[in-house]
């Protein structure tokens, strides 16, 4: 009898586990790019694919035209829609150069760099002397980081990218995707 206990309960322990558990999908649904200082960058360009239902990826591909760049910030927020897209969560600026450099660098900032460098070629300190590469990154990629590591709660979202170099904005990228 008291093993049909002990069976039954791990049963319900091990029911109960699976059936509570969230099982979200981040999927991309749009990407934009915009150049505000075109003597400095230009997009060549920025899509987001949909090769079948269940694979979409973004790729973007930016012109540096006063090379080399030295001096670069990125200044980064996660955006809800709630009535527009408003601040949720993060809206940071970090200093590109140095924290590429840094040997202890913001949690938060390594989080979204991270999910960023395997698909890209900004992996390296400054000076950048060669056009940024963002090719064929797909969801799925960002699904795990979002939903495993960092979870969020259910909605669309908008991930802000400002670039800017020397002081001044030089363009702006946005991340749209929804979390199911």
């Amino acid at each position: 009898m008291a093993i049909k206990l002990h069976f039954f309960v791990a049963f319900l322990m091990f029911t109960t586990y699976f059936l509570t558990e969230v099982c979200s999908l981040v999927e991309f649904t749009n990407v934009k790019c915009e150049s505000l200082d075109k003597d400095f960058a230009l997009f060549e360009y920025c899509y987001l694919k949909s090769v079948n239902r269940t694979y979409k990826y973004c790729s973007l591909k930016v012109k540096l035209l006063k090379l080399p760049v030295t001096k670069v910030k990125v200044r980064f927020g996660l955006y809800q829609r709630l009535n527009g897209y408003k601040p949720f969560l993060y809206n940071m600026t970090i200093d590109a150069c140095r924290f590429i450099k840094a040997q202890n660098p913001n949690p938060i900032a390594l989080f979204f760099y991270n999910l960023f460098k395997e698909y890209s070629n900004v992996n390296h300190t400054c000076p950048y002397n060669h056009d940024v590469l963002l090719d064929k990154m797909p969801y799925h990629f960002i699904n795990n980081k979002l939903t495993k590591v960092l979870p969020f709660p259910e909605g669309n979202y908008m991930f802000k990218m400002e670039w800017i170099a020397y002081d001044i904005n030089r363009a702006v990228t946005e991340f749209f995707w929804s979390l199911t």
